[in-house]
């Protein structure tokens, strides 16, 4: 079993960036998929980004393509998601999660460990 925490969330200008961690317990980090999901108040949630298992591999919304990055340390294992050029729509409680069976993923009915969650909010 995973558990995982997520931090590094908080208020920030439209215009400027944070960037997400997402720390996970266990020896076995190397073997899951990561993503990170994001749901706003009355909406659904939703994929923002997700990468492989080594690292190679990358997948994003295209909401967020070439103002978010997703990388991980498997060392460390944890997880980031660095985010530049923020605005509004970005403000959401943002969610890691962990799939052991793909090696990369973006529907989220396929991860099987989930955090906590962070809150991000972007004043205009």
């Amino acid at each position: 079993q995973v558990q995982l925490v997520e931090s590094g969330g908080g208020l920030v200008q439209a215009g400027g960036s944070l960037r997400l961690s997402c720390a996970a317990s266990g020896r076995t980090f190397s073997s899951y998929a990561m993503g990170w999901f994001r749901q706003a108040p009355g909406k659904e949630r939703e994929f923002v980004a997700a990468i492989n298992r080594s690292g190679g591999w990358t997948k994003y919304a295209d909401s967020v393509k070439g103002r978010f990055t997703i990388s991980r340390d498997n060392v460390k294992n944890t997880v980031y998601l660095q985010m530049n050029s923020l605005n509004s729509d970005d403000t959401a409680v943002y969610y890691c999660a962990a799939d052991r069976d793909y090696d990369i993923a973006i529907m989220g009915a396929v991860y099987d460990y989930w955090g906590q969650g962070t809150q991000v909010t972007v004043s205009s």
